[in-house]
């Protein structure tokens, strides 16, 4: 009799386990079409579909697993789509930037081989075309270096050099420049040697675009470049007395494009601090703007002494 009932609940509990083991299952049978169904759905490009799990669900890491990787698509998918809108804005505004001082240049040279214009009026005429050659000339090269840059094709040749001497030796080319732009300078770059690992080329470029920046877009009359060194970095900083720079503006400066309001926006293509940006942050450096309208503008780089 005794065993007989110790089957009978040995059977039961069979019976139980046996009762619970296929609720789990259908319970998991039920997740898995859930998640079959996600995937399908998923699959059809809606990544905003997630699949839900309770914690004590079976099924709940790969449920979790699965909405981060949807999660993951869908962030990769909305910055493509953003990229693929901001290279449709640049080919506008490369289009319009190629096409307009074109189509004036053509203007100009048909003028002078149509012979409407002569003596000293054709004279006027061909330097004229020679200016917006130039600055057409200067925008390509800025748009393929930016492109190669872009593109993480830009070759670097680091070594080490003298910091100050090479960019005394900068600086001494752009004095004739500024003087005829009719801009006061003050340039503050120490005696003593200070060894650096830089591209020179690269180095040369972030300088001469900063300068140029200035002389175009700044509408100020003197210009302050300074470094300051210690053992483990380098200070470089180029100030002017312009208008200064909009707060609205200053967010964006560094942007690819990105042009300030059209009191600075003189001749610029938006391209020159950009291209700044990358060359500093191939040195493992950091360029800051800080800016006050009315006040000018003042560029800061720092560049480690080894990379």
């Amino acid at each position: 009799m005794g065993v007989n009932i110790y089957l009978l609940i040995a059977l039961v509990i069979a019976l139980l386990i046996i009762i619970l083991l296929l609720s789990k299952l259908g319970h998991v049978h039920g997740q898995f079409s859930l998640i079959k169904d996600a995937l399908e759905d998923m699959k059809q490009g809606n990544l905003n579909r997630r699949v839900l799990a309770r914690e004590s669900d079976m099924t709940k890491l790969i449920c979790y697993d699965i909405n981060q990787i949807a999660i993951s698509n869908q962030a990769r998918l909305i910055g493509q789509r953003q990229a693929d809108q901001a290279y449709k804005r640049l080919m506008t505004s490369l289009s319009h930037d190629v096409k307009t001082p074109l189509a004036s240049l053509v203007g100009y040279l048909e003028a002078i081989e149509s012979g409407i214009v002569s003596g000293e009026e054709r004279e006027e005429y061909l330097h004229v075309a020679f200016d917006k050659s130039q600055h057409l000339k200067h925008f390509v090269e800025s748009l393929f270096e930016w492109v190669k840059l872009d593109a993480g094709e830009q070759l670097f040749h680091f070594e080490y050099f003298d910091l100050n001497e090479l960019s005394r030796n900068i600086m001494a080319d752009w004095v004739a420049v500024l003087e005829n732009s009719n801009f006061e300078y003050e340039i503050e770059i120490p005696e003593t040697e200070y060894s650096i690992r830089i591209d020179p080329n690269a180095y040369t470029r972030i300088l001469n675009n900063l300068l140029q920046n200035v002389i175009v877009h700044s509408k100020g009359n003197q210009i302050i470049l300074s470094i300051l060194e210690n053992q483990d970095y380098a200070v470089i900083t180029v100030k002017d007395n312009g208008i200064g720079i909009s707060s609205v503006d200053l967010p964006h400066i560094f942007k690819r494009m990105y042009q300030a309001d059209h009191s600075r926006s003189v001749r610029g293509n938006g391209l020159g601090l950009s291209i700044v940006k990358e060359l500093v942050s191939a040195h493992k450096g950091k360029i800051t703007v800080a800016s006050t309208p009315g006040s000018g503008a003042e560029f800061t780089i720092t560049l480690p002494k080894a990379l």
